[in-house]
C-alpha cells in the first residue's frame, strides 16, 4: 500500500493538472464559437439527464480542425515555428556544449562557481531579461552605440523586430537548459577513456569525437528536448523581439484566444501543437526502449 500510495501521488497530479485540462481543451476544440459566456457551444447541462448528454455529444464536430487545413496561416505558422525552434535549438547546442565541456573539465573547486554563473539568470524575471534585450538590440541601444564608438558602423544595425533578435533571445533564455544536462553527463565521464584513446594513437579531436560525443549523447538529447519543446510554443520572445514578419504558432494562439475570442479554433491549434510535441517524444522513447532491449539481448 505504501508503494501504491507513493506511485499514486504523481499520477493524481498529472491527472488533475494535465489530463483533465487537456480533455477540456479537446472538448472546446470540438465546439462552435458563440456570443455567450463561455464563448462557445455546446455546454453540458446535467439537469436534462441522459437526453442532455446525448444532445451534448451530438453537437460536437471537427469543423475547427477542418478550418485549420483550409487557412494557410496556420500551417505556415506551424512550419515557421518548427523551423525557428529547430534552428534555435541547434544554435543553443553550438553555444552550450563548449560551455558544458569547459565546466566538466574545470578543476573541482571551480565547478560550483561555474554552475552558479549558469543558473544566475534564473534569479531575474524572465520578462525583465527579454525586455533588457530590447534595450540592447534597438537602433539606439547599447550594441549599436558600442559599435559606433568602435567606428565599425556608420548606420545603426537593424536587429530588433527581426528573426535574428528572436534567435538571440531564445538562445540566451534557454541556454542553461542545454548546458545543465550536458554537463551532468560529461561530469560522470571517465577521463581514463580519453587517455587510453590517445595512448592508442588518437588525436585529441578524434578522441573527443569518438568518445566524448557518444558518451554525452543522452545529455545532448535531453538538452535539445528541453529547448525545442518550449521554444516551439514560445510567445513572449517573438512578440517582444520579433517583428510583424515573425510568424510563430504561439502568437497565433494568443491572437485567437484574446483578440478574436475564438476559443474553439484556438483550442484546436493548441491540440495540434501538443500532438506535434508528443508524437516525436513517444517515437524517441520507443526507439530507446528497442535499443536497450537489443543491448540486453
Amino acid at each position: 500500500m505504501r508503494r501504491l500510495a507513493l506511485i499514486a501521488v504523481p499520477y493524481i497530479w498529472l491527472l488533475a493538472l494535465f489530463l483533465i485540462p487537456f480533455l477540456i481543451v479537446i472538448k472546446i476544440s470540438l465546439s462552435d464559437t458563440a456570443l455567450a459566456i463561455p464563448p462557445y457551444l455546446p455546454t453540458l447541462d446535467l439537469t436534462e439527464g441522459w437526453t442532455g448528454i446525448k444532445a451534448f455529444f451530438s453537437e460536437l464536430d471537427f469543423d475547427n480542425f477542418i478550418f485549420l487545413t483550409q487557412d494557410d496561416l496556420y500551417w505556415r505558422a506551424y512550419l515557421s515555428s518548427l523551423q525557428i525552434a529547430a534552428l534555435a535549438t541547434f544554435l543553443t547546442l553550438l553555444v552550450g556544449y563548449p560551455i558544458a565541456y569547459g565546466m566538466a573539465m574545470a578543476p573541482d573547486e571551480w565547478r560550483p562557481t561555474l554552475m552558479l554563473l549558469v543558473i544566475l539568470p534564473f534569479w531575474t524575471s524572465f520578462l525583465i531579461r527579454v525586455y533588457s534585450w530590447m534595450g540592447i538590440l534597438s537602433n539606439d541601444g547599447i550594441l549599436n552605440q558600442f559599435l559606433f564608438w568602435l567606428g565599425l558602423i556608420d548606420t545603426p544595425l537593424v536587429i530588433l523586430n527581426t528573426n535574428t533578435a528572436v534567435y538571440i533571445g531564445i538562445v540566451y533564455t534557454y541556454l542553461p537548459f542545454m548546458i545543465l544536462p550536458i554537463y551532468a553527463t560529461l561530469e560522470k565521464m571517465d577521463g581514463a577513456l580519453l587517455e587510453a584513446a590517445e595512448d592508442l594513437g588518437c588525436s585529441r579531436f578524434t578522441a573527443f569525437w569518438l568518445i566524448t560525443i557518444p558518451l554525452s549523447k543522452s545529455g545532448i538529447i535531453a538538452g535539445c528536448f528541453l529547448v525545442f519543446i518550449p521554444t516551439l510554443g514560445e510567445f513572449v520572445i517573438p512578440s517582444l523581439l520579433g517583428g510583424s514578419q515573425t510568424l510563430m504558432i504561439g502568437k497565433v494562439l494568443w491572437e485567437e484566444f484574446f483578440n478574436n475570442r475564438d476559443w474553439p479554433v484556438a483550442s484546436a491549434v493548441a491540440v495540434i501543437l501538443l500532438l506535434i510535441l508528443i508524437i516525436p517524444i513517444i517515437l524517441f522513447q520507443r526507439n530507446e526502449q528497442i535499443q536497450r532491449e537489443r543491448e540486453g539481448g
